[in-house]
């Protein structure tokens, strides 16, 4: 299968999958958001993450966010419900930022089975059929946010960058971070909307793990969704500079205590910030809620500036979990694109259970960074030799992960790892901020 960047979500389905699938009576094949069988497909998606059905309206709407993506379903057309997908999948042409850089990458979502249609190979065929499309179209990544992390590492996934989520008791804080000079207005849900993809856009290209805004996200964060059941319950603010630009938006929600009303929870939708004035300006805003005793962000980075920013460290509980999973599909194209910290020559023997990026790779990387990857092992006798499979390689590709801890745990084989951490560390902690 050929493709480009364009043009690959429209291609057929991958045949190997096809043919394993086939073998089972299930039927694979994509499906256009603007058609008649989108409705299946989407009403699968709803049910495999446990949601309700969807209305004809609701339908609609997810036609339309869609609309930009490459559909696939698995079908069982001699059961009850033919038109029902029994399998999901959805992918699109995307940026990953990187250190240093961005680089293309194929996004994917929805991936569910049906219940009643485990181990058929379904799951097998659609992240597999998924991987080798991909691939095809020139992409050298691949990357998804997961519910269940045990299923993605026999496709060669790892987390690449973890999430944080953090409660704070507001009663405890006092604040001790700076005080901006801008000002903060409330603003209509549009507003919003509109400065978060702006804002995200700016800032996307500054931490590793951040990934192109995908179509329609914005409107998941100010409820102005056309299906949208709460909309009216999210609050929005902008923070201007000095001079009037907008450098930062907030949206959130308030839950009241049930019992005593100065207790409440503000949950934070999103926090965007270009310039660290907008940071603390949104940060202390919400923190100084009235009727607020606790505020609760998910998706946060594992090194939150705020937690330096409230005086009792304590007043913040912090749980850290994986969120950005990384595949690499092209090791030459994935290793070239970033920057390292520090030079040096690395012999990379990866392994990859799905055939598609193992090999012997020598990483070259110059004092400036620039790295330069050749195939094979020759001019390799001065280089670092590293034995990793295409997991740990992932792992390590955003610099998140340290290449000692990964020793330690027998997950890489390394004569000196401390040196290729030197190499791959990155500066800013890797960090996504939503789910796709």
């Amino acid at each position: 299968m050929t493709g480009t960047h364009d043009s690959w979500q429209q291609t057929e389905v991958d045949e190997q999958s096809r043919t394993r699938l086939a073998a089972h009576d299930l039927s694979y094949r994509t499906v256009a958001a603007d058609s008649d069988a989108f409705a299946g497909w989407i009403q699968a998606v709803a049910r495999g993450f446990q949601d309700g059905e969807r209305s004809a309206e609701q339908v609609a709407a997810a036609g339309t966010r869609n609309a930009g993506r490459r559909l696939t379903g698995v079908f069982d057309e001699s059961g009850p419900s033919p038109d029902l997908a029994v399998g999901t999948i959805a992918s699109w042409a995307s940026e990953l930022t990187v250190p240093g850089a961005t680089v293309a990458a194929g996004a994917i979502s929805a991936v569910t089975v049906a219940q009643t249609h485990r181990r058929r190979g379904i799951a097998r065929a659609l992240l597999e059929g998924e991987l080798r499309s991909i691939a095809a179209a020139g992409m050298p990544l691949a990357m998804l946010t997961v519910t269940e992390s045990t299923l993605y590492g026999r496709y060669g996934f790892a987390s690449a960058a973890d999430a944080a989520i953090i409660d704070i008791d507001t009663r405890r804080v006092r604040w001790s971070g700076p005080t901006p000079s801008g000002r903060i207005d409330f603003v209509g849900r549009e507003t919003a909307r509109d400065a978060v993809v702006d804002l995200h856009e700016r800032t996307r290209g500054r931490t590793p793990g951040d990934v192109a805004l995908p179509p329609g996200h914005a409107d998941r964060y100010t409820g102005t969704d056309p299906d949208a059941k709460d909309g009216g319950n999210i609050r929005c603010v902008q923070y201007r500079d000095a001079e009037g630009v907008v450098r930062g938006v907030l949206t959130y929600t308030l839950t009241p205590h049930e019992r005593d009303i100065v207790h409440g929870t503000a949950k934070v939708t999103i926090l965007l910030a270009e310039t660290d004035d907008a940071y603390a300006a949104l940060w202390r805003f919400l923190l100084e809620l009235d009727l607020v005793a606790h505020v609760h962000a998910e998706l946060c980075s594992t090194d939150e500036p705020v937690l330096w920013m409230i005086g009792d460290r304590r007043a913040a509980a912090v749980s850290v979990f994986d969120h950005q999973y990384v595949r690499v599909l092209d090791v030459p194209t994935a290793l070239a694109a970033r920057r390292y910290s520090a030079a040096g020559t690395v012999m990379l023997r990866v392994s990859d259970p799905l055939g598609l990026a193992a090999g012997e790779y020598l990483l070259t990387v110059d004092d400036a960074g620039v790295a330069s990857v050749t195939t094979g092992s020759s001019d390799a006798a001065a280089a670092t030799t590293l034995e990793l499979s295409v997991v740990e390689l992932a792992a390590l590709y955003l610099g998140g992960v340290s290449p000692v801890a990964l020793a330690r745990a027998g997950r890489i084989t390394c004569a000196d790892p401390e040196a290729i951490g030197r190499m791959f560390r990155s500066p800013v902690t890797p960090r996504l901020g939503l789910w796709y």
